[in-house]
């Protein structure tokens, strides 16, 4: 399978080009960015054969198999859209889009098509994620009574692009994706918002740079994720669930190949469970070429993805924020 990547992205090493050395019948052939010598320079880093003068350019070249898009939130909708017309399979980076709307849009390209879309939740491929599943769903909790969801890390620098509406930024679609993602995983079912805070910026009131929000789950239980790019809490990516007979705790559930910690107690009885090292985009990218090859691989199809974005929305109109646009939608800053 040969791939071309959308822009010279800090996230395309690790994410493609590490584990395209590693998972085998994967080729990065191509890549392209807005300017050239960026992606000369990525290519020569990188060991990329083929640059090209622009994405357009790019999705023309007839050699590709596949796009991986690591672009600005707000343009993952457009150019998966593109990639689609151009008879190319998709690899997108989280957020799957803007808004739900246009998730809705870019699964309807994709029906019927033959070609795979992937949103690229990494963690939802990895060991842990199936090992949680297996464990809510196993009963060994009991009946779960709650379960909560974060992802905070610190990004005081408010010029970067994920703090920018026009390119659909804010703490929850960058950050909170993941969180709102794992709280459905396990959930077993879609939740419901019934309550959302947002901390904002000064310099543009639409742009949350931290969110927690409630839930009421199926069963009667409740939920909560929290979000932040800048708030008191720097640090905490876990997911925990509580049930009537025990608790699971995992630290650092979105990337467990780095330190990380899996805990169930049950009974009064505690244990700690280990996992494979092997990085989550590595097992992402063997199930993206599984899934091309029709195998059925893809755990985060379109569907998932409108679920997700759908949620996301919901979110932010509790919060009294706007949802987020493509950036041909974007209007002035809010002062």
């Amino acid at each position: 399978m040969r791939i071309g990547v959308l822009g010279a992205a800090r996230i395309a090493p690790a994410a493609m080009m590490k584990p395209a050395l590693i998972v085998d019948d994967v080729e990065v052939a191509a890549v392209a960015a807005r300017d050239r010598r960026r992606a000369e320079v990525f290519a020569a880093k990188h060991g990329v054969p083929a640059v090209h003068d622009s994405y357009t350019g790019l999705m023309a070249d007839p050699t590709l198999d596949a796009v991986y898009i690591p672009l600005p939130n707000g343009l993952h909708g457009r150019w998966t859209l593109a990639a689609l017309n151009a008879g190319k399979h998709v690899l997108c980076e989280k957020p799957f889009t803007a808004n739900a709307a246009e998730a809705r849009e870019v699964a309807a390209a994709a029906a019927g098509t033959g070609l795979v879309v992937m949103e690229a939740f990494h963690y939802r491929y990895h060991p842990v994620a199936h090992r949680m599943l297996d464990i809510v769903h196993s009963g060994e909790l009991g009946t779960v009574q709650r379960v909560e969801t974060s992802m905070c890390f610190p990004l005081p620098k408010f010029s970067d692009i994920r703090y920018n509406f026009g390119l659909a930024g804010g703490a929850l679609m960058d950050a909170g994706c993941y969180a709102v993602h794992c709280l459905r995983l396990l959930s077993g079912g879609e939740p419901t918002v019934t309550s959302a805070t947002a901390l904002t910026l000064r310099r543009d009131a639409r742009i949350d740079r931290a969110m927690t929000a409630q839930f009421t789950l199926a069963g009667g239980a409740t939920g909560q994720i929290r979000t932040s790019m800048w708030s008191r809490t720097l640090l905490s990516i876990r997911a925990r669930v509580v049930g009537e007979r025990g608790t699971m705790t995992v630290d650092n559930y979105a990337a467990p190949h780095m330190p990380s910690r899996f805990t169930v107690t049950v009974d009064d009885e505690r244990r700690r469970e280990r996992f494979s090292s092997e990085s989550t985009y590595t097992h992402q990218l063997r199930a993206f070429a599984a899934a091309v090859r029709g195998e059925s691989t893809n755990l985060t199809p379109p569907q998932d993805s409108v679920a997700t974005m759908t949620l996301i929305d919901d979110i932010y109109t509790r919060a009294g924020l706007p949802l987020r646009t493509q950036p041909h939608q974007a209007g002035p800053a809010s002062r």
